[in-house]
This record gives C-alpha cells, sequence and structure tokens, in this order.
C-alpha cells in the first residue's frame, strides 16, 4: 500500500461517516452476485488505480462506494483504515482494521497490523488476543511467539509468560538464550527453586564452556548465597586462571564480602593480565579512578597505575584514550596532556578528536609551524574535516608560505558539504580572501569574502577588512559603509574597525562625519593597537576641514609610527605652507 501524502475532502469524509453507520459488519454475508462481484472488482481495482496515481480523495471515494456494493470485504476495511490513520483519526482507523482482522482472520497482514495498532496505543490485552489468533493460523512463526513472551511479560502474566516460551522451544527447539528467558520468567514469578534448577541444568550441560558456571555463580551470590557462589568461581579460578569474567566475578565477591585487600589485588591482577579482553580491561581502570576519587583523588596513584598497564599492552588504544581523559580531567599541565595526546596519535593516527585537541593546545603559542605539521596527516586520515585543511592553511599563512597556504584553502574548499561547519568554512574563506588580496588578486579575494559571508554573515573580521579594502580601490562604497556599520555595531570601541568606517566616510566626502568616528578611534587606540596608517587617515580627514595644524601633527605621529616618510613628509611641507599663508 503507497504511502498516503495528500489530505481526503471533508465532503467525501463526511459521507464516509455516514456510510459506516451501515457498513457496519452484523453478519457475514456468503456471496454476492455475479454482478455485484464484477461491480465490486472493477470499483476496487480504480479506487488502487486513483491512490496510485495520487488522487486520494477520489480513492477514498471510490473505496467507500465497493463498501457500499460489499459490506463484508475486508481489503476495502484495511485500504480506508490507511485513509483514516493518516487523517489522524485513529478511532475510526483501528475500527475499520478490527473489521478487516475479524473478517479474515487467517490473513497475516490484517492481524499483525492491527496487534502492532494496539501495541501502539498501549492496549495490550487486545494486542495479545490478536497476536493469538495470529500464532493460531501460523504455528511457525517464532518471531511472533517472542512478542507474546513480551507481551506477557508486560503484563505480568507470567504462567502465559513460560507456556509462550514453551511454544517457542517446540518452533526453535532448545537454545540457551530460550532457557535464560525461562530462568528469567521463574525470577519474575519469584520461583527461585526452578529458577535455580533451570540454570544449574544450562551450567550442568555445557562442561566445557565455564561462563555458564559462572552465570550460575552470579545468580547465587544475587540470592545471598555466597559460599556456595565462591566455590564455584573458586572451581573456574583452577581451571582457567586468566579467565576474566570468574576474575571479575571474584572480585566482586571479595568486594560484597568486605575483603578489600583482596578485591584491589584481584583488581590488578586484571588491569595487569596480558589476556584481559580491552573491554574488561578499560571497565576496571575506571572503577579504579572511580574508587580513587572517592578516597581523595590523589592521581598519582592512577598516573602509576596507567604507566604499568601500558608496559603491559603498550598499544592498547583504549588504555592511551583513557589516558588522556584523566589528565584533562586532573587538568594536568599541558605539556603533559600533550605528551599523551602524542602517544596516542602514534598509535592511532585518525583520532581527529585527539589531533584537534593538541593543536588547540599549541594555538596558544602561537607555534605556527608545530601546527602546520600535526595538521597535515589530519587532511589526510580525516579528509572530511574541514578543521584541518583551515589550521593547515591559516598556519602556513603565518608562516608567509601564501602559496602553500592557498593550495591546502582550496582543497579545503573542495571538501565542503552540507555536514560542514559553518564557522569553520567561513573562517577558511576570510584567510582565503586574505591570501588572494596580498597577491593583488581582488577579485578573487573580494569573491572569497562573499563566500564567507554567506556562511557567516556576522564574521566581524571579513566585514571590515572586505569594506576596507573596497574603500581602498574606491569601489562599492555603499556596500563597503554597510559592511563597516555591522563591524563597529559589533565592537564599538575596535580602533581598527572605528577607522575603517572614518575611512569609508572620507572617500564619500562625508568629512565632518569621518571626523566623528576617527576621533573615536584615536581615543580607543593603544601603542599596541594603532598603526601609522590610523594617523594618516586622521591626518587627512583633518586637512579636508582645514585644520592644517592638527592634520601636520597626526602626519607627523604616522611617521614615528612606521609610515611612508616620504609620502607624509610631502604632505606636512604641504600643508606646513598653507599654515604660513594663513598666518
Amino acid at each position: 500500500m503507497v504511502l498516503l501524502g495528500s489530505v481526503v475532502t471533508t465532503s467525501a469524509l463526511a459521507k464516509s461517516r455516514k456510510k459506516q453507520q451501515r457498513t457496519t459488519v452484523v453478519g457475514r454475508r456468503d456471496t454476492l452476485s455475479y454482478e455485484d462481484s464484477r461491480r465490486y472488482a472493477y470499483f476496487f481495482l480504480e479506487a488502487s488505480r486513483q491512490q496510485n496515481a495520487g488522487n486520494f480523495s477520489g480513492a477514498f471515494d471510490l473505496i467507500n462506494h465497493c463498501l457500499d456494493i460489499n459490506p463484508n470485504a475486508a481489503e476495502a476495511y484495511y485500504m480506508r483504515s490507511k485513509y483514516y490513520t493518516t487523517l489522524h483519526l485513529d478511532t475510526l482507523g483501528l475500527r475499520d482494521l478490527e473489521t478487516a482482522a475479524r473478517l479474515q482472520p487467517s490473513n497475516s497482514t490484517y492481524q499483525e497490523s492491527v496487534a502492532q495498532l494496539y501495541i501502539g496505543i498501549g492496549n495490550y490485552d487486545k494486542a495479545i488476543d490478536a497476536y493469538e489468533r495470529l500464532y493460531a493460523t501460523h504455528r511457525d512463526r517464532d518471531d511472533v511467539l517472542e512478542v507474546l513472551v513480551q507481551l506477557y511479560r508486560q503484563q505480568r502474566d507470567y504462567k502465559h509468560m513460560l507456556d509462550a516460551i514453551n511454544r517457542l522451544e517446540q518452533v526453535d527447539g532448545g537454545s540457551d538464550q530460550i532457557t535464560m528467558m525461562r530462568v528469567n520468567a521463574y525470577e519474575m514469578m519469584g520461583d527461585t527453586k526452578n529458577a535455580y534448577a533451570t540454570l544449574k541444568g544450562l551450567a550442568d550441560s555445557h562442561p566445557n564452556d565455564l561462563n555458564f558456571t559462572i552465570m550460575l555463580g552470579n545468580w547465587l551470590m544475587q540470592h545471598k548465597r555466597q559460599k556456595e557462589a565462591y566455590s564455584l568461581y573458586e572451581k573456574v579460578m583452577r581451571l582457567e586462571p586468566d579467565n576474566a569474567y570468574a576474575q571479575g566475578a571474584m572480585y566482586d565477591y571479595y568486594r560484597a564480602t568486605s575483603q578489600d585487600t583482596l578485591a584491589s589485588g584481584m583488581m590488578q591482577r586484571i588491569l595487569l593480565g596480558r589476556n584481559t579482553p580491552a573491554a574488561t580491561r578499560i571497565q576496571f581502570l575506571r572503577q579504579a579512578i572511580q574508587d580513587n576519587e572517592q578516597e581523595g583523588g590523589d592521581s598519582t596513584k592512577i598516573i602509576g597505575l596507567i604507566d604499568k598497564i601500558q608496559q603491559v599492552v603498550p598499544t592498547d588504544t583504549m588504555v592511551a584514550q583513557l589516558k588522556v581523559a584523566y589528565y584533562s580531567l586532573k587538568k594536568l599541565p599541558k605539556d603533559t596532556i600533550d605528551s599523551a595526546l602524542v602517544q596516542l596519535l602514534a598509535l592511532q593516527p585518525d583520532n581527529a578528536g585527539a589531533r584537534m585537541q593538541l593543536i588547540q593546545n599549541n594555538w596558544g603559542k602561537d607555534n605556527w609551524k608545530e601546527i602546520a605539521q600535526l595538521s597535515e596527516p589530519g587532511m589526510m586520515y580525516n579528509p572530511d574535516e574541514m578543521v584541518f585543511y583551515f589550521f593547515n592553511g591559516l598556519s602556513r599563512y603565518y608562516l608567509k608560505d601564501d602559496d602553500g597556504a592557498l593550495d591546502v584553502l582550496k582543497r579545503g574548499a573542495a571538501e565542503i558539504n552540507d555536514q560542514s561547519s559553518p564557522d569553520i568554512v567561513a573562517d577558511l574563506y576570510s584567510v582565503m580572501g586574505e591570501i588572494y588580496h596580498n597577491k593583488g588578486l581582488n577579485q578573487e579575494a573580494y569573491a572569497a569574502y562573499d563566500s564567507c559571508l554567506i556562511y557567516k554573515p556576522d564574521n566581524i573580521v571579513t566585514l571590515n577588512n572586505y569594506a576596507y579594502f573596497l574603500s581602498v580601490d574606491g569601489k562599492q562604497l555603499p556596500k563597503a559603509e554597510e559592511m563597516s556599520a555591522k563591524a563597529v555595531k559589533a565592537e564599538p570601541k575596535n580602533a581598527t574597525y572605528l577607522d575603517t568606517y572614518a575611512w569609508i566616510l572620507y572617500k564619500q566626502q562625508r568629512f565632518a562625519e569621518a571626523k566623528v568616528y576617527i576621533d573615536m578611534a584615536l581615543k580607543n587606540s593603544s601603542d599596541s593597537t594603532s598603526d601609522g596608517t590610523l594617523y594618516e587617515h586622521a591626518g587627512d580627514i583633518y586637512s579636508e576641514l582645514h585644520d592644517y595644524k592638527a592634520a601636520v601633527a597626526y602626519y607627523k605621529q604616522a611617521q614615528q609610527r612606521g609610515g611612508d616618510v616620504k609620502a607624509l613628509n610631502r604632505k606636512i611641507i604641504l600643508y606646513q605652507k598653507r599654515i604660513q599663508k594663513s598666518k
């Protein structure tokens, strides 16, 4: 049945509700006349055709007409129930589905659909009845019996749950899983005698698989029969000294009986055992950390323990990962954490998280060479991680390798997809724009900046730089002003952003407004943030306002801050002459 994707018309629904009253099945009509049978077949086929064509309203009307012809047509009720369900008329949908299932009790699709619907609305008693009817006609279906086991368990009807398990065993034959289901049923009934006998029978039937013996011991522990459990654990330990499951069970026994020294010794045995499964080792290492934290959190003990474990299993990546996590949790020195991260990456070079953490730890040190070396393998092992392209390109940019940086960033841009972080993509294009501008490729730079702002319209650095470069070129000044204003609004005391906005106003010959913002820029600047350009801009703005004395003073400050001495000297001489003339 195709998924219904349209809404049946209101008029059709109203007609159907009226018809529902007279099509309710009271008694089964065994036969239709030959003519009615042909009419029914025609209209049902047409309903199916209209449904497949997407004309759901028409199909709905035709199905109702089919039921007028034959009120005992199970397939028509089933089809109409889908429409009601799509319209969220669950009561009507359930009624039609129940009718279809009652009319054709041997139809597994109808029976299973109505049973699943009962489960969906939480009517487990009716769900049980439906599944029992389904089983009655399909006694080979173990999946139906498995559902019945769960339903009887839900209803706490353990007697019938056991009956369903027995029937399941008849279909599938005996199995360890079915035996454990029976044990669980006895447990829920409180029948510990049969639960123990069944579990012991399972263990006895597997003399070469001691895990069942341990399972029996665990059951005994849960039921306060500790001595019997210990006897079983000890037996397994004699036969298989390296059995991690038995060691874990013995550890739990020591803990439960307050034998802390023996428990600690067993934990050490598990942690330092060469044959201990990796998952078990990690489980107990986490337990050791938790115990240590409860005892005061002496990190030196855990660090020493991890070192011992790594001597036993030096290539275990799970231990290396937990080591990094523990070092970070305890906020050990960054150099110590970095050392653990390097060790982890040597074992697991495709661990993107560890590599990223190591890059971030080096970021604050401005160690661009190290960051470039760390991010290079990241692009190879995790080619879809944009962050490695960004950091590699950015570090190369800071190392004055513009060509290498641009190559990496372009490769990163080729990997952008719907899952890429918008912030990282925006930053990647922002750096590309800077490099293109440095190379004198302004059109490419502006295209990169436009791409950046598509992914992150509020990227303040790009808004400011893009605006400033446009103003220097004398192009698209209204657009430049709009972008610069956003940057100033975001950081109203940023001298660089204020200077850009003032310069754009200057380029538009709005000198009085430009003076307001250049004064704000000068007020918010400091020796560490200001350069000759800011003071030269101030001089140019003041000169247009005929304050030549102030302009000359700003030009001289621009020279002191690394400005172009010759160019500034020409301006100084020009405006000094004008000062003289004004006198």
